[in-house]
């Protein structure tokens, strides 16, 4: 089967909506993955503020060759209610990464983030069962991963999150669903944990600040990333200065590229279908 070099009236569309969107890797690694199952499907990166995403999304209900849409920062909460239906894991999030336009122009979504942050580290060598983590964050993507971190069985949970209302919404819903798992608000401090995730946005801009006081730091502890360029954030380069083991952004998507193909509706087969 020969592989598709050429986009046409026939090729399936995807799209992925970010702001900024200079950052994301999603497209290539899909469309690689297009290629090597040999389909007639493309990916494109749309630069979408939140003031037009609601705009943005009704727009793409129409497009009747659109399959699917990735949604990453700023928009992963935002998405849940701008959805049709969604499942159970993205309800309990409260967020969506991934989207699949039916036939109808209804809009489903899935929520993929924790189980590639989780599969990212296990790939690594990174077993998150028995840890104590201090995560930085408490929108889209930081509500999954710390789903997902309770889910495999961390010791532990802290978060820490510069509007005090989300983090405790975040803490409240883990409470409910894990009530075994001891949650607490944190402040910038993330000594005392054995992994520290960043799940903010900060270190996408070259001058944002650092999500948490990395002077705190020290070389026993892993420190993770889900933004994925630069590689190396302030954070990690702070880190590593340090002596702590780090982990990149990149491996979270990579765990998820064939999970997020899927719930855009793209089929697991080889050819151009």
């Amino acid at each position: 089967m020969s592989i598709p070099t050429e986009i046409s009236g026939n090729t399936r569309l995807y799209a992925i909506i970010a702001d900024p969107i200079h950052h994301v890797k999603t497209p290539q690694a899909i469309n690689a993955l297009f290629r090597r199952r040999g389909q007639d499907r493309v990916m494109v990166p749309f630069h979408v503020p939140a003031e037009a995403l609601a705009a943005t999304v009704q727009g793409l209900r129409g497009l009747a060759n659109l399959e699917g849409f990735i949604v990453t920062v700023p928009h992963k909460s935002a998405m849940l209610a701008l959805c049709d239906r969604a499942s159970a894991h993205a309800r309990a999030i409260g967020a969506v990464n991934a989207v699949r336009r039916t036939a109808a122009g209804e809009l489903v979504g899935e929520m993929l983030d924790g189980l590639g942050f989780v599969a990212g580290l296990r790939q690594e060598g990174i077993e998150p069962a028995g840890m104590s983590v201090y995560l930085a964050g408490a929108g889209g993507a930081a509500n999954a991963i710390a789903f997902a971190l309770a889910e495999a069985g961390i010791a532990r949970l802290t978060v820490a999150n510069r509007t005090a209302a989300k983090a405790e919404d975040l803490l409240q819903r883990l409470r409910q669903a894990y009530p075994a798992l001891p949650v607490a608000r944190g402040s910038g401090d993330p000594s005392g944990h054995a992994l520290v995730v960043n799940a903010t946005s900060l270190g996408l801009r070259e001058h944002d600040p650092l999500p948490c006081h990395a002077e705190r730091l020290s070389p026993e502890q892993v420190v993770a990333e889900i933004i994925m360029q630069p590689v190396h954030t302030p954070l990690l380069q702070a880190a590593a200065a340090r002596g702590c083991r780090i982990q990149p952004g990149l491996p979270m998507l990579l765990c998820q590229v064939e999970l997020m193909a899927t719930a855009m509706g793209a089929p697991s087969g080889q050819g151009r279908a």
